[in-house]
């Protein structure tokens, strides 16, 4: 089952509501996605720390509704 860049922003946005976020579809299959994300909640966190939050603001679905989802976050630049 695939899952809409739409529906994975908004997961993304109920734990990052100030995140600045841009999806694509990398295939046109709504299974595999790119997403940048940026968010002050990054500030002090490694790139493991990042990718950990977004996994849980995804709530199990990567790798099941959703195959793939490439990441890329940082916290804002001052």
């Amino acid at each position: 089952m695939a899952m809409s860049a739409n529906e994975i922003e908004e997961l993304i946005l109920k734990t990052f509501p100030n995140a600045k976020i841009t999806i694509d579809d990398l295939r046109g299959d709504g299974d595999h996605y790119a997403a940048q994300i940026i968010t002050e909640e990054f500030k002090g966190k490694t790139r493991v720390q990042q990718h950990q939050m977004i996994y849980n603001a995804m709530e199990g679905k990567v790798g099941k509704e959703l195959h793939a989802l490439a990441l890329n976050t940082s916290a804002p630049k001052d």
